[in-house]
């Protein structure tokens, strides 16, 4: 009987799940932070690389002789 007292008394695991659900938390923030910034910075060479093509179809900075 006693043990199943000290069972059911036993609070060492809910310590344990809130620590994982603690760190879920963080890593779905993580990922959610990260995808945002994975797509500014996909608009960000979009961007360069569409003035770069630009330039280069306009001619400019080349030398006329």
């Amino acid at each position: 009987m006693n043990t199943i007292k000290s069972f059911l008394q036993d609070d060492s695991g809910a310590t344990a799940i809130e620590y994982g659900l603690i760190a879920a938390l963080v890593s779905v923030a993580a990922i959610a932070a990260l995808g945002a910034l994975g797509n500014s910075l996909d608009n960000l060479f979009t961007e360069v690389s569409n003035r770069l093509d630009n330039a280069v179809t306009q001619g400019v900075g080349t030398t006329t002789p």
